[in-house]
């Protein structure tokens, strides 16, 4: 089997307990990668966390986990200073890759007969710091602390939705648009330093995530008849992909919404 990189080497992972991260983060670690995953659970939640790290172990890979909020700055630096400690006190360019697949926001129209259904600018700042900005402060904090150089891949989970409408979306929706121009500007500044960014935009997937959108059986449904091969999108066809993606020989793929959608973006 071909060289691909990866093995030794540490990936982040931000939102590693279940969905595409926790199935990114399982895939990594077959490719002899490390995990370091960054996740936010309760007690009834916890279990899907520690079923991912013992799938990583079983891999013979190590897992490294921490259950805080991925958008708080203090624990984002807290994370960070763990990090290169774990790694011996050193950076080194220890992370090869880092995904962001950060999917907690709120789900509420802007306009309504009821002032208190509608969006509120708390909820606007929040879904977008956390689903979108959050990027750009975690890139800042890994590649300003010497954890991330040269060959460093970063990724970041973006859909449909962030061109589409769908009821009750729009913050999310516009989160989804800012996180694909987050990666176009990283992908330029980055480059010089020889670390790529992409967006990987996934088909519509039967997530945690997407049962919390309003309508999401009917998306489920309107996703089958549209897709070209009938049937969804699965978190392991998205991380096969990333897998890839993240392997020797993509240094001249940058600033890019991948589509591992199957062609549903394009039929629907």
């Amino acid at each position: 089997m071909a060289d691909t990189g990866l093995k030794g080497k540490w990936a982040l992972i931000l939102g590693s307990s279940s969905g595409f991260g926790g199935t990114v983060a399982v895939r990594l670690s077959k490719e002899g990668m490390n995990i370091f995953g960054v996740h936010l659970d309760r007690k009834a939640t916890q279990p899907n966390a520690e079923k991912i790290q013992e799938d990583i172990w079983a891999n013979g890979a190590e897992a490294v986990f921490f259950n805080v909020n991925a958008a708080a700055e203090d624990a984002r630096a807290d994370v960070v200073s763990q990090m290169k400690s774990h790694l011996g006190g050193g950076a080194n360019g220890a992370i090869r890759v880092m995904l962001h697949s950060l999917a907690f926001g709120t789900l509420k129209p802007y306009i309504t007969d009821d002032p208190e259904d509608t969006i509120t600018p708390k909820q606007m700042d929040m879904t977008l710091g956390v689903m979108a900005h959050s990027l750009v402060y975690w890139s800042q904090e890994i590649i300003g602390g010497g954890l991330m150089g040269e060959g460093g891949r970063i990724f970041a989970m973006t859909s449909s939705g962030g061109h589409r409408v769908w009821a009750a979306y729009g913050a999310v929706s516009a989160a989804k648009a800012a996180l694909e121009s987050h990666i176009r500007q990283l992908a330029v500044e980055l480059a010089q330093r020889g670390i790529t960014a992409n967006c990987v935009q996934a088909g519509v997937t039967d997530t945690p995530a997407l049962r919390k959108i309003p309508g999401n059986v009917d998306m489920i449904e309107k996703a089958k008849e549209a897709n070209p091969h009938s049937e969804l999108t699965t978190p392991r066809m998205v991380a096969d992909a990333i897998a890839l993606f993240a392997a020797e020989g993509t240094r001249w793929m940058t600033g890019n919404v991948i589509r591992v959608d199957g062609g549903e973006d394009i039929s629907a």
